[in-house]
């Protein structure tokens, strides 16, 4: 890593070289796949169902990590110290957000459609079946960061930051976790297109979509906790190494 160490040998970033806001996409992100996961049950259950409120969360949602996303993905803000970075986190959250946006704007659109529906589930989920195509693949794109996280040590604070540096000195631990998060979302978008096929509120859930609704709700917390924890850390990172 091109790092610069100061006089005391701790290390100084030159900031306005790499503007930070995955902190932002993180909680986004997380909270994300939560509402996914929540709408499904609502689809599914809720005989009150009101498309318009999933609607603005998916939208607010999906403008953040669309906008975060698509300048990561066409300027590289970390490629000065992470340029891996823009690959994992700006793409990623592009092709995430662009879907977010996408159902917001069908739940809106057809939500009278919705409320009056017999089978409301078996309706989103025949105009969801030809994303599922993308969505598997990103499912195998998030592999491919899960691997790469693991075989090249990815994810590792530097000592400077706080509670996270804690662990810097065992780059495999944050490694681990951040490809382990990775690899359960992945998992939940390989299944997608498999979940969706029998998907209605004539039939119980099934087994795949249970599992895919598991994963996405673990990988959401801990990616909306650990964002949330990043504020302070990423903060004073920056305290730390401004030099």
């Amino acid at each position: 890593m091109d790092f610069i160490y100061g006089g005391d040998g701790g290390l100084v970033i030159d900031w306005t070289a790499m503007p930070t806001y995955n902190t932002i996409m993180s909680i986004a992100a997380g909270a994300g796949l939560l509402l996914l996961v929540a709408l499904g049950k609502a689809l599914h259950r809720d005989k009150k169902f009101r498309a318009e409120g999933w609607a603005l969360s998916a939208g607010v949602l999906g403008f953040i990590l669309t906008l975060t996303g698509a300048h990561m993905t066409l300027t590289w803000p970390f490629a000065k110290y992470f340029p891996f970075d823009n690959i994992i986190f700006g793409e990623t959250s592009l092709g995430f957000g662009v879907l977010l946006l996408a159902a917001a704007f069908y739940l809106w659109k057809r939500s009278a459609m919705l409320a009056e529906a017999e089978d409301r589930a078996a309706e989103v989920a025949a105009t969801a079946k030809p994303l599922g195509i993308f969505i598997l693949g990103l499912g195998l794109a998030l592999f491919g960061i899960a691997a790469a996280g693991i075989i090249f040590q990815l994810f590792a604070a530097p000592v400077e930051e706080p509670i996270s540096g804690a662990f810097a000195q065992w780059p495999w631990l944050e490694a681990t976790f951040m490809s382990g998060l990775f690899a359960l979302i992945g998992v939940g978008s390989v299944l997608f297109p498999f979940a969706i096929k029998d998907f209605s509120q004539q039939k119980a859930i099934s087994g795949v979509t249970k599992t895919m609704g598991v994963v996405w709700t673990i990988a959401g917390v801990a990616f909306l906790l650990f964002g949330a924890l990043n504020f302070y850390t990423h903060i004073g990172l920056i305290v730390n190494t401004m030099g």
